[in-house]
């Protein structure tokens, strides 16, 4: 995956840094935005890996799951370095979405340090979101 960093512009490949530590541009050093997808065998390895975790359980032709996905990703860019994101597809991985009790999609779980401590169900503006992770990124 390449991701472009905000800083500076340079394109960097985004790889699996090594436990406690976020992705940082090769040019600038500036931490880059950490979107990725997993699936059962990787999940537990993609939320232990960041202090904080958002995992978005979605499906492709949910609607509110699709207005909520530019959001996400907009707080990943916002948030580089403190706030993960990873995207589980239910209707491929629906162990994954039993495990973690989600019956509508979209659901948000915020891990820390691989550990669930929040969930949110729905679609939920911006403003919302930034609202309900306030006390999470604040307390790291």
């Amino acid at each position: 995956m390449v991701v472009t960093c905000p800083k500076c512009g340079a394109k960097n490949r985004l790889g699996t840094p090594p436990p406690g530590q976020v992705p940082v541009c090769g040019a600038c050093k500036t931490p880059l935005p950490w979107v990725v997808e997993a699936d059962e065998k990787g999940f537990a390895q993609e939320v232990a890996g960041a202090p904080l975790t958002l995992v978005d359980f979605f499906a492709p032709w949910c609607g509110p799951c699709r207005l909520v996905s530019p959001i996400l990703e907009e707080l990943a860019r916002d948030h580089a370095g403190r706030l993960k994101v990873v995207k589980v597809n239910v209707d491929e991985h629906p162990g994954l979405a039993a495990r973690y009790g989600v019956r509508s999609v979209p659901t948000l779980v915020l891990f820390r340090r691989g550990a669930p401590v929040a969930t949110w169900v729905g679609a939920s503006p911006r403003r919302v979101l930034e609202e309900r992770l306030r006390p999470y990124l604040e307390g790291r």
